[in-house]
């Protein structure tokens, strides 16, 4: 049983001490915060700007359009990490295969621009 106690104590002590640390981070910014916030503070703030109408008020495309554009292009870099560090397995046909998708990324960007999507008036 001693040997049991050796290999787990380390793995007790680090949970331990994680719960220690996480219960502070918790418990103490209700202690030491402010506890008398502005009317400003408690305001709602919506998209960049203050609430100035109805919450069901239709938003601009563009708001939603650059969204879009940011998720497609954040993918891209997803699928570029693995591939470069895969490099050497994949091979030829691996490096033609990310030519083939960057090429078509880079084409629909190029249209994305054309079009005006990235230009905000």
């Amino acid at each position: 049983m001693p040997g049991l106690l050796d290999q787990y104590l380390p793995l007790v002590i680090f949970i331990a001490v994680s719960a220690v640390i996480a219960g502070a981070l918790l418990v103490v910014p209700f202690i030491v915060a402010f506890q008398a916030p502005d009317p400003e503070k408690l305001s709602a703030y919506e998209c960049g700007f203050n609430a100035f109408d109805d919450a069901r008020m239709k938003f601009d495309v563009r708001f939603y359009l650059v969204a879009l554009l940011f998720i497609i292009f954040d993918l891209e870099v997803a699928f570029l990490f693995p591939w470069a560090v895969a490099f050497h397995e994949v091979g030829i046909f691996g490096f033609w295969s990310m030519m083939l998708f960057l090429g078509v990324l880079t084409i629909g960007f190029i249209y994305e621009w054309n079009k005006g999507a990235l230009e905000w008036d």
